[in-house]
């Protein structure tokens, strides 16, 4: 049995600090207050990062289009936070060489001028002067923790050799470089490791809801056994996301803070697009006045994303009409290139938290981040909504919280987060020889290969050596229908990751579907290991395995051979 194995039932009556929702706002503040000490209750409806921040476009990046409107702090900050992400999490967050296509050399001057005054214009034309200009002010914002090389620009000579299936129309390419996040799921996960090390006093509560008692205390209803306890709490903060007034609701306050968009992707198999790109994301412009990307994913290509307004958060699902938009915004770019639905390894969907903001069009409401500070009713409980944010900033966002949390109880800041390496990423090799020497120095203490070794590194950093280990106690076996994962791998995340649910394997824990592996043998195989460790009947068993097929069919996962 593995030491720091979970023990998710056991929960205090009494936690410091309440935290609903488990996306990354909420992951990257509970481990600030647990590395402060301060005793924390981490609580979602349903798995770590299940919600809006298993759905971004996966960048870590500083905002460019943000300069448009005249965000200038939210675009510093981003280049920082970006920046020491490359540092502290190095195992999942990876420098991206970016091209923006330009199709003049001085559009979009004054619209950008009336834009940047506040004037509702559309801005359609992205000129090279203009992204001359963003792209030095980005820079200029990088400097202060320098982790990314300086732009610089393709002329039309240049770009046609790099970019031959580039539209004609584009003459030139400014080229800078962002952070692309591999698998944002399991670096929110290791933020909540991290803190559940460091404060052993904390807890998680994952598939709980929670509400309000009779007696006042805050309600935790199991959703998968419909156990239902009682907790005290001296702070409350609601991370929910896009979900903020929901939540306020079932503690009984009516808040109307949030007017999310929703945001589709797609994953598609496309071995010429994936071979246009030479590795590069392109950040375009496109005809109604957006800004789209598509760039290498796995040996895939990710395209995004749509921005569409949205009711409710729980109605998010990719439509039809957003793949034929994401299909013809390529199209724009790449005219040559032909797309069609049999590609598609999954699409998926999640709602921005954006702030309410009526009169504003969805897409130019601000992605920065705000507080709103309110009471629980009927008590005196603080209760703090983390409003916006995006995934580059959840540092600086949890930061910013924790230090109005810990005012609030008298004390201060113990430790600094700025500099704090993540899960996986502590002692990480940087450098070639660096990476040979690790994985030839582990392959020998853990009876392993070196191709194994890597194998490991690639998906959890530097946290492989816990899986070879186990491999090593237990023999290394590999799955009979998906032989690049070990049964003692499974066997490993069902004990020490918080695992709940086979979705939280298939979908979030590993990259089997994200890099079109899984299939459906391999959910069989999978599920009864984990019914083994998780202690599951045979009816448990077929209700997760119907349970991942039907999430795979509504993001369109498509099964391996």
């Amino acid at each position: 049995m593995i030491a720091s194995m979970q023990q998710p039932n056991k929960i205090s009556t009494r936690p410091r600090v309440l935290i609903i929702g488990a996306g990354i706002n909420g992951c990257g503040l509970f481990r600030d207050l647990c590395l402060q000490g301060v005793d924390s209750l981490l609580v979602d409806r349903g798995d770590i990062c299940e919600g809006a921040s298993a759905a971004p476009s996966r960048l870590i990046h500083g905002g460019i289009k943000y300069l448009e409107t005249g965000e200038f702090r939210l675009v510093r900050q981003s280049c920082l936070e970006r920046n020491r992400l490359l540092r502290n999490a190095p195992h999942y967050v990876t420098p991206l060489e970016t091209l923006i296509p330009v199709r003049s050399w001085f559009g979009g001057v004054l619209t950008s001028a009336l834009r940047f005054f506040g004037i509702k214009v559309k801005l359609n034309d992205r000129g090279a002067l203009i992204t001359e200009i963003g792209l030095r002010i980005y820079d200029f914002y990088s400097r202060a923790v320098q982790a990314l090389p300086n732009h610089r620009f393709f002329g039309q000579s240049r770009l046609r050799q790099e970019m031959p299936l580039f539209d004609q129309s584009i003459i030139a390419a400014g080229l800078y470089y962002e952070g692309r996040v591999t698998h944002g799921e399991r670096l929110g996960l290791e933020l909540v490791l991290d803190g559940l090390a460091d404060n052993p006093s904390s807890q998680v509560a994952l598939y709980n809801t929670v509400s309000r008692s009779a007696s006042g205390q805050f309600q935790l209803t199991d959703r998968l056994t419909g156990k239902v306890r009682h907790v005290d709490a001296s702070y409350v903060v609601n991370a929910g996301g896009a979900w903020i007034d929901d939540v306020n609701r079932g503690l009984g306050l009516d808040t109307h803070y949030m007017g999310g968009s929703k945001g589709s992707h797609l994953i598609v198999d496309h071995p010429e697009l994936f071979n246009a790109l030479k590795d590069r994301m392109v950040y375009f412009g496109t005809v109604d006045g957006r800004v789209n990307l598509v760039y290498p994913f796995f040996n895939y290509v990710l395209i995004g994303s749509t921005d569409i307004k949205i009711t409710h958060p729980d109605e998010a699902q990719c439509s039809e009409d957003e793949i034929d938009y994401l299909f013809n915004a390529i199209r724009e770019i790449f005219p040559t290139i032909k797309l069609d639905r049999d590609q598609i390894i999954l699409t998926y969907c999640g709602v921005r938290p954006l702030p309410r903001s009526d009169g504003k069009q969805i897409g130019d409401v601000s992605r920065d981040h705000y507080m709103a500070r309110d009471t629980v009713p009927s008590t005196s409980l603080p209760l703090l909504s983390l409003i916006g944010g995006k995934w580059t900033t959840f540092r600086a966002f949890a930061d910013e919280a924790a230090d109005l949390i810990l005012a609030h109880f008298g004390t201060t800041r113990v430790q600094k987060t700025e500099d704090a390496a993540i899960g996986g990423g502590r002692r990480f090799p940087l450098t070639e020889i660096a990476r040979k020497n690790w994985l030839l120095e582990n392959a020998e203490l853990y009876r392993s290969t070196s191709k194994r070794m890597e194998e490991l590194l690639d998906r959890y950093g530097t946290r492989a050596e816990l899986i070879a280990a186990i491999e090593r106690d237990r023999g290394f076996e590999p799955l009979t229908f998906l032989t690049t994962y070990s049964r003692a791998e499974i066997v490993f995340l069902c004990q020490a990751e918080y695992v709940s649910r086979l979705s939280d394997i298939v979908l979030r824990r590993t990259e089997m579907a994200m890099a079109g592996q899984i299939n459906l043998s391999a959910i069989h195989e999978i599920a009864e290991l984990v019914s083994n460790e998780l202690a599951w009947d045979q009816a448990r068993i077929e209700s997760e395995i119907e349970n991942t097929i039907q999430e795979m069919r509504r993001r369109r996962v498509r099964l391996a051979a």
